[in-house]
């Protein structure tokens, strides 16, 4: 899977690809993360890429031409050019998608990044200032996304949070194959392929959940000690325990969740026990 960044401070991604999980994706040649300089697309001796608002207002606007000259040395024509039906016998065309970066998006989730790790090539803009040139959106973009509501100095960060919740989900990427499924916001366990070789039946697809706590050795930490069913072998009970937990731990943090999370009879009749413990 190839990601290709159009920014004006590749500097800001050196650490963030070279390190963990993401670069030893790029050394495997599971995926492939260019960076390019918006700068390099402009022609006049200060390198401008950015204007003045059109109807007053504070701050600064990327300026269109830079950006669509970027995207032509991508090979990315606009969005009408792209949907054209291709000639008989011709190549198939690469599952592309250009992405805006930017806080008037849509918000990011792991059902997002599921639909990305599933495409060949990913093509993120990262806004900056008081954002880009509403035509950019408009004519090549597929998606404006944003990882929150809050607003970023720039698409810099949001676009390496994309770039690793996307790569992460790729075959191969991780160590152990249903490391991404056995996680927060996952699939439920109907979508799980549960014949993968070493996932202990002791857990539960998320199904949109947040995932439970997790203990390691030692027993005992600090006077607290390690809930006593995680460490008695009974696959069926330390089940039951996580999915009370992954419910618990929803209900606390995210109940915004629970309206579309894959839940059971049981599930629900969990969740009326624990919120009649705070009545």
């Amino acid at each position: 899977m190839r990601f290709d960044i159009v920014t004006i401070f590749p500097g800001l991604f050196a650490g963030i690809f070279e390190n963990g999980v993401v670069q030893r994706a790029q050394t495997k040649g599971l995926i492939e993360v260019n960076l390019h300089d918006l700068r390099a697309f402009t022609h006049d001796r200060h390198r401008t890429v950015d204007d003045r608002p059109f109807g007053g207002g504070e701050g600064m606007v990327l300026k269109p031409e830079p950006l669509a000259e970027a995207l032509a040395s991508l090979d990315i024509q606009p969005k009408t050019e792209r949907a054209a039906t291709p000639q008989e016998g011709a190549e198939a065309p690469t599952r592309t998608r250009v992405i805006l970066m930017s806080a008037q998006g849509r918000t990011f989730t792991q059902a997002i990044a599921r639909e990305l790790a599933k495409l060949d090539r990913v093509v993120l803009i990262c806004g900056r200032y008081e954002g880009v040139d509403e035509r950019i959106n408009q004519i090549y973009c597929d998606m404006e996304l944003s990882i929150g509501d809050y607003v970023l100095s720039g698409g810099e960060l949001a676009a390496a949070v994309v770039v690793d919740a996307a790569m992460r989900l790729i075959p191969g990427v991780l160590g152990n194959e249903a490391s991404s499924e056995f996680e927060s916001f996952g699939v439920a366990d109907a979508d799980i392929d549960t014949d993968v070789e070493g996932v202990p039946r002791s857990q539960y697809g998320a199904g949109g959940l947040l995932d439970y706590p997790h203990f390691t050795r030692p027993a005992e930490f600090g006077g607290v000690s390690a809930p006593e069913v995680l460490l008695n072998g009974d696959h069926h009970l330390i089940r039951l325990w996580r999915r009370e937990q992954q419910l618990r731990k929803t209900l606390a943090n995210r109940p915004d969740l629970l309206g579309h999370a894959a839940l059971s009879k049981e599930d629900r009749k969990t969740l009326d026990a624990i919120r009649k413990e705070s009545l």
